[in-house]
């Protein structure tokens, strides 16, 4: 076997269709993918369709952006293999209204300040998801790849600090959240706890249903890895993986190196 359970499309942040992601899975010859777009369960009908095109095995997903109030930091709670999306989908469409109009306003205080966009120009990137991303701002102001120090620079100077759209949305609980998934008949797990810091509430999501920790992640280093192995070990979780592959709007890498070849334990990998 060889998976990937963290990968994005057109549908939320992505630069990459449904078909373009199940292409690079088959010239990767991945036998398994999870595509886990930001707060919506709407890619999953096309990727099963898709799937069954490709031979390729789907596993539905999501990625819900969360937070620890309690450490008052963002905290990403992926979902997989849910049976149905009611209680997922009540709680994220009103995350993704507010993403909505926050992203709008940053456009139009982006504009305001005199940069040479448009809103028609910006919703041009805006695809099946119907919802407005920095990323898609970012694509109509530059043509500069993501990792460079142009885009970068841009960016921070923008969306950080006291940039003109600084500011974020307030974002569900993830204790809400890792419920919700299964409610839904899912498998909660927590995202990439080395980039965030997450690693203590992961321990308190166990009561409360979180399944599983990503442990191979491109932000992930050796000593992160290690002490996402002893969290799951220590709490009867299963491990995880993936490039979270945002094609162009994320940064180039070898996304072979975040290919899971063995994974055990996993209840919805067969």
């Amino acid at each position: 076997m060889k998976i990937d359970l963290h990968m994005h499309s057109t549908y939320s942040d992505g630069a990459d269709t449904i078909e373009e992601l199940f292409q690079k899975a088959r010239d990767k010859g991945l036998t398994h993918i999870s595509i886990v777009d930001h707060d919506t369960t709407d890619h999953i009908e096309q990727a099963f369709k898709v799937s069954k095109e490709y031979d390729i095995q789907f596993i539905p997903g999501i990625e819900i952006s969360a937070y620890d109030f309690k450490r008052k930091r963002k905290v990403h709670i992926l979902g997989y293999d849910f049976k149905q999306n009611h209680h997922i989908k009540a709680l994220c469409d009103r995350l993704l209204q507010r993403r909505h109009e926050h992203s709008l306003w940053q456009l139009k205080q982006i504009i305001s300040a005199g940069y040479d966009i448009t809103e028609e120009q910006v919703m041009a990137y805006v695809k099946e998801g119907g919802v407005l991303y920095k990323q898609h701002i970012m694509n109509a102001l530059t043509n500069s790849p993501y990792t460079s120090k142009q885009y970068q620079t841009l960016y921070k100077s923008l969306f950080k600090g006291n940039g003109v759209a600084s500011g974020d949305i307030d974002y569900l609980d993830a204790f809400e959240a890792v419920k919700a998934i299964g409610a839904d008949g899912g498998y909660a797990v927590v995202a990439h706890p080395g980039q965030l810091n997450s690693y203590d509430i992961a321990e308190e999501l166990v009561p409360y249903g979180l399944k599983g920790v990503e442990s191979i992640h491109p932000d992930h280093n050796e000593e992160q890895v290690n002490r996402i192995v002893k969290i799951a070990r220590d709490y009867n979780l299963f491990l995880t993986g993936g490039s979270d592959d945002h094609g162009r709007y994320g940064a180039v890498l070898n996304s072979e190196n975040y290919i899971v070849e063995s994974i055990e334990h996993v209840p919805f990998i067969k």
